[in-house]
C-alpha cells in the first residue's frame, strides 16, 4: 500500500508544489493522477521514488516511511518501483534489447535470466521484432512501449507512469492503455499521470485530481 499523510513539498524558492495532500492506494489498484500542467503531479511521483523528501507529512510504501529509511532500504524500495519517465530516458547508444536489459543487469541477473525476461517483456509490449532497433529508429509510440518494458523488467510491485500517452496519437494511446491494463491485471499497482481526459473518462478507474498542489477530488472515472 502507498499512503500520503498531509504531505507538503516546498522548494528553496518558496514554491509549494504539494500542499497538505493525503490519500492511499491499495495493492493492485490502478489510479490516474490528473490536473493541469504545474499542478504538482510530477513532484508527487518524484516523492514516491524519493527523488524528493517531503517538507512536512509522511509517505509510506508497504509500511516503510520514506523520510526515515536510508541506505540499503532506499535501494530495496526503488527495486519495487518501475518508472516510465515523461522524457523516457532511453539510452540512444543502446538498442531496444539492451535498454530493457539494463534494468535487469542492475538487479544482478545472469545472462540467461536477462535474455528470457527481456524477450517476455518485449513480447508483452509488441516489440520483440524491434529488439535490435535503436531509439532513433522507433516511432513515438514504440519508444513509449520500450520505456514501459524497461520499467516492468524485474517485475516491480509498483509502476509509475508520467504522461505515457502524452506524445502519441489516439490509436497509440489506447494501445499503451491496454498494455498498462494487462500489467495491472498481473498484480502490479499503477499510478498514471495523464492529461488524456477521453481516456480517463472511458476507462472508469480511480481519478485523483491535483490543482495548485492541492488534492481537489478523488473519485472513479471522471477527469473533472
Amino acid at each position: 500500500m502507498i499512503k500520503f499523510s498531509d504531505v507538503t513539498k516546498k522548494f528553496s524558492d518558496n514554491t509549494i508544489a504539494i500542499n497538505g495532500v493525503s490519500f492511499s492506494i491499495d495493492d493492485n489498484e490502478f489510479a490516474f493522477l490528473v490536473g493541469p500542467s504545474g499542478a504538482g503531479k510530477t513532484t508527487l511521483l518524484r516523492l514516491l521514488i524519493r527523488d524528493y523528501l517531503p517538507t512536512n507529512g509522511s509517505i509510506t510504501i508497504d509500511e516503510h516511511d520514506l523520510v526515515k529509511i536510508s541506505g540499503n532500504k532506499v535501494i530495496e524500495l526503488r527495486r519495487k518501483i518501475g518508472v516510465v519517465f515523461q522524457d523516457l530516458k532511453l539510452i540512444q547508444e543502446r538498442n531496444v534489447f539492451e535498454n530493457v536489459a539494463l534494468s535487469l543487469e542492475v538487479l544482478g541477473k545472469n545472462k540467461q535470466e536477462i535474455a528470457k525476461e527481456v524477450e517476455e517483456k518485449l513480447k508483452l509490449v509488441g516489440l520483440w521484432e524491434h529488439r535490435l532497433f535503436f531509439p532513433v529508429q522507433l516511432s513515438g509510440g514504440e519508444a513509449q512501449r520500450v520505456a514501459i518494458a524497461r520499467a516492468i523488467a524485474g517485475s516491480p510491485k509498483y509502476l509509475l507512469a508520467d504522461e505515457p500517452t502524452g506524445n502519441v496519437d489516439e490509436a497509440n494511446a489506447w494501445s499503451i492503455m491496454k498494455i498498462l491494463d494487462t500489467i495491472n491485471k498481473s498484480g502490479t499497482t499503477i499510478i498514471m499521470a495523464t492529461h488524456n481526459s477521453d481516456l480517463v473518462n472511458s476507462v472508469q478507474r480511480r481519478v485523483i485530481r491535483i490543482e495548485e498542489g492541492h488534492l481537489v477530488s478523488d473519485r472513479k472515472g471522471k477527469y473533472r
